[in-house]
């Protein structure tokens, strides 16, 4: 080695999981500042000085820091402190768990929340009065784990004015009994009708969840993350000011790629306006160089695009395809312009009609503009039409995977397949395909609609069956299982790239910035069905040790 000098860091007694192509295996690496000055094996040892910090791997694996590629870190940073239902199942825990938050803050003047299960409810549609009998004398607004809808309460639709001569939104729908009364359950663009209404968060309260969300997701191991929607959307509050504050004095620890929220009810003239905010938001750790467009919204409520139509509870072909959010003529200016000034657009395409629009769009922007390097890339991507499979890797689009969603349980089993039938459920979450076409993988986590912790997400890859389910749980599309290495490297190396920051992280090599963990165990040295029992002990951004002790 030519640089002699003493590391302030040194690992060793790897192994070290490097993603690198040269070597993708080493025991030892250093680091000096904030990057890594070498990889290797003992001679990396000789840069150990009377002030280097050593860690003794013993066996556990270092890699890169994953980076979650789709997640909305303020927004479950918030839901820890609210009415947070996240991890139960059924209405008996529901019951509890509101009527406490109800007791403990009695002055409140909104109970919100939210993380519910659509299983646990009969065609997942929980009604007011359920929340009624719970809480009757405030108005009460719990969005659902997938964050597609919110569940409400009698005083709740009372104060927006909602009944049965309501009209449903262009972008959502309320459910009704049969008199046409609402339930008490809004889809997607109706729930704003109610959620507009609620308190508004301080930036205080903002900062105080992206710190909370932040820390959950260094101890899992994330290093960095695109954050999926900056900007006012479906009663999200917008999280920008909470990023610029932290990213300012240095709270802000995590590498973080902001996408910025597109309005689908305006078009090309709020491009000036995202060119302004992508010019704001570039701040120390914090860049704001992607726009989100969601283009449909969730199968199991019926809103996913699709080419053809639903089936319906007997099994018949219903009227219903799901909604473009975007029509597909417009979504192809809006990408091809947005393109155009250098945005890589950051595409919520989740049924194989939104997702055939995306590229379209894609397409129509690299015949435009020609092939940059914007990255654009799909997330979600439940069901893919096998004619669009090898498009991906022909337009330069990443597929954007939420491994931890391909596998049997229940919202999969009795909200999914019965109503997308026997075809279209056999082309979900087509990992293997993507990986077999040539398609750059990339991962994320979609937190809080799902877990954040990447290990959980490379079990089901690699499994395509929850960590959690009994023994004997059938294998959901086995063919489209992926090996652990690809799996870890879309969660690092590929989400990295997404990320634009493949040159720097993502891989563990000299002149790379040292983000990285260290796991309990080596997972490629166990069995498969083992992976999601791994943990993190050690998470490192910039060389600062940001989770665990040595």
């Amino acid at each position: 080695m030519s640089d002699t000098a003493p590391a302030d860091l040194v690992l060793t007694g790897g192994p070290v999981h490097t993603l690198s192509p040269a070597r993708a295996r080493a025991t030892s690496l250093a680091v000096r500042g904030e990057r890594i000055v070498a990889v290797g094996h003992d001679e990396v040892r000789e840069l150990i000085g009377p002030r280097t910090e050593v860690v003794d791997l013993r066996g556990k694996l270092l890699i890169p820091g994953f980076q979650d590629a789709h997640v909305h870190p303020v927004g479950g940073g918030l839901e820890m402190g609210q009415c947070d239902l996240s991890g139960a199942t059924t209405l008996a825990a529901y019951r509890e768990r509101i009527a406490a938050y109800a007791r403990a803050d009695p002055d409140a003047a909104w109970i919100t929340g939210g993380g519910w299960a659509m299983e646990a409810f009969p065609g997942g549609l929980p009604t007011a009065a359920e929340l009624d009998a719970l809480v009757p004398d405030r108005p009460v607004y719990l969005v659902n784990r997938d964050h597609h809808g919110a569940w409400v309460n009698s005083r709740a639709l009372e104060r927006a004015g909602i009944d049965a001569r309501t009209p449903d939104p262009a972008d959502g729908r309320i459910e009704r009994h049969a008199d046409g009364t609402p339930t008490g359950m809004l889809q997607e663009g109706a729930a704003n009708l109610i959620g507009r209404l609620l308190p508004p968060v301080t930036l205080e309260e903002k900062v105080q969840g992206l710190l909370r969300a932040q820390e959950l997701l260094h101890s899992l191991g994330v290093t960095a993350w695109q954050d999926a929607i900056l900007g006012e959307h479906a009663n999200l509050t917008d999280p920008t000011d909470a990023y610029l504050a932290t990213a300012a004095d240095g709270r802000l620890t995590a590498r973080v790629v902001g996408a910025l929220w597109w309005d689908r009810a305006r078009g090309t003239e709020q491009i000036e306006e995202l060119l302004a905010r992508r010019a704001a938001g570039t701040r120390g750790r914090l860049r704001c160089s992607t726009v989100k467009i969601m283009q449909d919204g969730v199968a199991e409520n019926g809103t996913a695009a699709l080419l053809g139509p639903y089936l319906d509870g007997c099994g018949c072909m219903s009227d219903n395809s799901g909604i473009s959010f975007v029509p597909p003529k417009e979504l192809q200016s809006y990408v091809t312009e947005l393109d155009a000034h250098g945005f890589q657009v950051h595409f919520h395409a989740l049924g194989d009609r939104a997702v055939r629009e995306a590229l379209d769009a894609v397409e129509a922007a690299r015949r435009a503009n020609g092939f940059s390097d914007t990255r654009p890339h799909l997330a979600h991507l439940q069901v893919v039409h096998p004619d669009d499979i090898g498009r991906f890797r022909e337009l330069g689009a990443s597929a954007n995977l939420q491994a931890l969603w391909a596998a049997h349980e229940p919202q999969m089993d009795d909200l999914t397949i019965p109503f997308l039938g026997p075809e279209r459920s056999g082309q979900q979450y087509p990992f293997a395909a993507l990986l077999r076409s040539g398609a750059t993988l990339a991962a994320g986590s979609d937190w809080p609609v799902s877990s954040p912790d990447p290990l959980q997400a490379l079990h089901v890859a690699v499994n395509r069956v929850l960590p959690e389910a009994p023994h004997g749980t059938p294998v959901f599309l086995p063919e489209q299982r992926i090996d652990l290495g690809s799996a870890l490297a879309a969660y690092t190396a590929g989400s990295a790239y997404v990320n634009h920051l493949d040159e720097v992280t993502g891989a563990l090599a000299p002149g790379f910035l040292a983000d990285f963990a260290v796991l309990d165990r080596d997972p490629f040295a166990g069995p498969a069905e083992e992976i999601g029992t791994t943990r993190v002990e050690q998470t490192f951004v910039g060389g600062l040790r940001v989770f665990g002790a040595e």
